[in-house]
């Protein structure tokens, strides 16, 4: 069985002559084998993320088998370990198979069944590194509540959770209703600051005709004290959402209060220090012009740009955010949605949604209280087939479903459909589909 190039081998032996010959025989195998002597370098190339298999001797100078594999199963119990044994040792070698190596074989050992051995060890090593990331992916998703396996929706994820918890200043960039405002408030929650104010300051506001006193606020003395709505932001996230027009003095004052991080609120003498975060949301693409406040602070304050994406390119979340606000709408309005039907599936998978989530979110409002302008789903017609063919093709429907979601990936699709990977993975082969079709 011959492996991918990329599978690494780290071989532990002591015979410099039998270390070279099998190092020669398993490259030729385009295996990637690193050779040590002793098990004490070794070690130092092993660790969580080490994705190969070790190949060790269990007599070792220094640092025998038994005392290398405790070592390794400390760094990570996953990591497999093929033993190599002369006949007297053949029962440390079974000792050690019972708490967990991967094979062992007496010397003289065939290459080509310690070949065998190691893709198959390897093969397991994968899905192990593989099943870390997806938990760690699902751990993120639920931290962050942001629906979806496309990778924009695991980039959106990744940089999110990445930037509340640096607690800098960022700017959301994107079209409307690609979910700026719910990003913003991730980004706090996430944060240090997550028990501290979130200040919302948008358009609304800003346009206000008494803008400066909303959000400087008035001390005693010149009318009645205010505290604006950038001071209570002290010590939490300023968010300023999508702000394009603003007075000319109003907009100096705010901009040098957000690059001071200092208030002047009216009639006040003396500036007072403040500390709060600024997420600013735009809708201005990259590289275009923007008029609002987010190049300013791009430029002055040096905050990260984080681009929404629309969901025209997200197109493989779309069924399931759908389900998602349909659940939503079930909750809120105590009914019960029907099925989708063709049409409406149709449309969910093929309308552009330049709405983007509001849309997809109105349009599953008017799903759930039955309004879509698609009706109701046709009545089945009566029919002479046998109930487990129709079970079957249902079920079929709901595995290929699934998989269509989970853009061809069985482990995500069995843990959305809530089943143990081997019937979700015996339930295709009785459906003679196959995972890569759906990719």
């Amino acid at each position: 069985m011959k492996a991918e190039a990329t599978t690494r081998i780290v071989l532990i032996e002591d015979d410099p002559a039998l270390g070279e010959a099998v190092t020669q025989a398993l490259r030729l195998a385009r295996f990637d084998v690193t050779l040590f002597n002793d098990a004490r370098h070794a070690i130092q190339e092993l660790g969580p993320e080490f994705d190969g298999v070790v190949i060790s001797d269990v007599r070792l100078p220094g640092l025998d088998g038994i005392k290398f594999f405790d070592l390794v199963r400390k760094l990570d119990p996953d990591i497999p370990v093929i033993f190599t044994t002369g006949h007297g040792d053949v029962q440390m070698a079974v000792d050690m198979l019972k708490k967990g190596a991967a094979d062992f074989f007496t010397k003289p050992y065939s290459i080509a069944e310690i070949e065998r051995a190691i893709a198959l060890a390897a093969e397991k090593r994968s899905l192990v590194l593989e099943n870390r990331r997806l938990r760690s992916a699902l751990i993120n998703r639920d931290k962050t509540g942001i629906i979806g396996t496309s990778q924009a929706a695991e980039t959106l994820r990744s940089v999110i959770t990445a930037v509340a918890g640096a607690d800098i200043d960022a700017v959301l960039e994107g079209a409307s209703g690609t979910g700026k405002t719910y990003c913003a408030r991730i980004l706090h929650d996430l944060s240090p600051r997550a028990n501290r104010p979130f200040v919302t300051i948008d358009q609304g506001l800003a346009a206000h005709r008494d803008a400066e006193l909303i959000l400087f606020g008035r001390e005693p003395g010149v009318g009645l004290s205010r505290m604006g709505l950038i001071e209570r932001a002290s010590g939490g996230t300023l968010f300023l959402d999508d702000i394009a027009e603003m007075e000319g003095k109003v907009r100096s004052r705010l901009i040098s209060t957000l690059d001071t991080r200092t208030i002047l609120p009216m009639g006040a003498q003396r500036a007072r220090k403040l500390d709060f975060r600024i997420i600013v949301a735009t809708g201005g693409n990259a590289g275009a012009s923007d008029d609002g406040l987010a190049p300013s602070l791009e430029s002055r304050l040096g905050a990260v740009r984080i681009s929404l994406p629309p969901l025209n390119i997200r197109r493989e979340d779309i069924g399931e955010i759908f389900r998602r606000f349909v659940g939503e709408m079930e909750g809120t309005s105590g009914r019960q949605a029907g099925p989708i039907g063709e049409a409406e599936w149709h449309h969910i998978q093929t309308h552009d949604w330049p709405g983007n989530l509001h849309e997809l979110r109105a349009f599953a409002r008017a799903f759930t209280l039955g309004l879509s302008s698609f009706g109701l789903a046709p009545a089945a017609e009566p029919t002479d087939r046998p109930l487990h063919l129709i079970v079957a093709d249902f079920e079929r429907s709901v595995l290929e479903e699934a998989l269509r979601i989970a853009n061809g990936s069985a482990i995500i699709a069995a843990k959305n459909l809530k089943i143990p990977r081997k019937t979700f993975y015996d339930k295709l082969s009785r459906y003679k589909l196959r995972s890569r079709d759906f990719r």
